[in-house]
């Protein structure tokens, strides 16, 4: 028996994609709180997921580190790979990893445009790798895709961002049909303006644009989302293909 499996013997494994910072900690925080031992994936830096990885511990948490670029299929083969090896086991996809590159399509460039449109293809290729985990295991599973209200929306000067979270809704829907009469659940997560590092990068009129359309005129906190998600991972058992909108009333949906 590995450390990890030691470590997280007795528990359900979920994997959290991009689990170092912002909305991806708070899915941590919120499973490990649920009893999960947590695998949290960075792509370059492994300081933040270090520390994330020690207070969940210093709480009585279990967890482990997993790096690997998602815009490369062989560095998920190897990732999922290893936490079959180290783990044995996934029980939870949380397909939270991403990144937003802005600009106006007359100035944006084709290599930004395909930086962007490689996220989906990752989380795509990850779920393909994790359905097969949960297949060959015999066991039920769910993936919990992190999309975005401006794949519903749209955003101007974000419409690779938005093209692609729209298609993570997509693939969520499309998928839970082609999962029928499997034990798996497939949800999506759709937050709207929520407090993280992403959303500081934005400029501050924008920002203050839409802000204005909250209806609760204020910007969302990463654990607000993530309590959704620890619902979707442990309960909600007639939940299948949704989108659960968390954007305090900025769409409806």
């Amino acid at each position: 028996m590995t450390d990890i499996e030691k470590t997280c013997a007795d528990k359900p494994v979920a994997l959290v994609t991009g689990g170092a910072g912002g909305i991806g900690a708070a899915c941590c925080r919120a499973l490990c709180d649920k009893g999960f031992c947590v695998a949290i994936h960075f792509r370059k830096s492994a300081e933040p997921a270090q520390k994330l990885l020690a207070e969940l511990q210093a709480g009585g948490g279990a967890g482990f580190l997993l790096q690997a670029d998602l815009a490369s299929a062989e560095q998920i083969d190897a990732m999922v790979n290893e936490i079959k090896k180290q783990a044995g086991r996934v029980d939870v996809l949380v397909n939270n990893a991403g990144f937003t590159l802005n600009d106006m399509i007359l100035t944006m460039k084709l290599d930004d445009f395909d930086a962007q449109r490689s996220v989906g293809r990752g989380a795509w290729y990850l779920t393909k790798r994790v359905l097969r985990v949960f297949m060959f295991r015999r066991a039920s599973g769910r993936i919990i895709n992190i999309s975005s209200v401006v794949g519903h929306t749209g955003n101007a000067g974000q419409i690779p961002y938005t093209m692609e979270k729209a298609a993570t809704d997509a693939m969520t829907k499309s998928l839970a049909k082609e999962l029928a009469g499997k034990n798996i659940l497939i949800n999506s997560v759709a937050p709207g303006f929520i407090d993280t590092d992403m959303t500081e990068a934005l400029p501050e009129d924008i920002r203050g644009q839409i802000l204005s359309a909250v209806p609760l005129g204020r910007m969302g906190r990463p654990e607000e989302v993530a309590e959704v998600v620890g619902f979707l991972a442990t309960g909600a058992s007639y939940i299948q293909g949704s989108v659960v909108h968390v954007n305090g009333g900025m769409y409806g949906g």
